[in-house]
């Protein structure tokens, strides 16, 4: 089994910053993308960033050249960096990976269990 942990959320002022952690655990062969999502009350979920194994990354036109993500493969964690935050990015914020498991050898996309993020104005 595979497991995503996520860590970091909490309350900020508006144009504060909050980091937020995610490691994966279990009997994993390898990870391709991983990426943080997030989800509003009464809004779909819906994409902030990922990044893929060797790198390569996609923000939401909202939250570019605020928030940074970055990921440590041999440690199979990935961090979302959130500096000028503003209300609008209050959500509960999940962890996703593309994660090739090895025993048994399967493919699997789990889910973390949400972090919540409330920006105050």
């Amino acid at each position: 089994q595979v497991q995503l942990v996520e860590s970091g959320g909490g309350s900020v002022q508006a144009g504060g910053s909050l980091t937020l952690s995610c490691v994966a655990s279990g009997s994993i062969l390898s990870i391709n993308d991983m990426g943080w999502y997030r989800q509003a009350p009464g809004k779909q979920r819906e994409l902030v960033a990922t990044i893929s194994r060797g790198g390569r990354i996609k923000y939401a036109d909202s939250v570019k050249g605020r928030f940074t993500i970055s990921r440590d493969n041999a440690k199979n964690t990935v961090t979302l960096q959130m500096n000028t935050l503003n209300p609008d990015d209050t959500s509960v914020y999940y962890c996703n990976a593309q994660v090739i498991q090895e025993t048994p050898l399967g493919y699997l996309e789990p889910w973390g269990q949400g972090t919540l993020v409330t920006v105050s104005s």
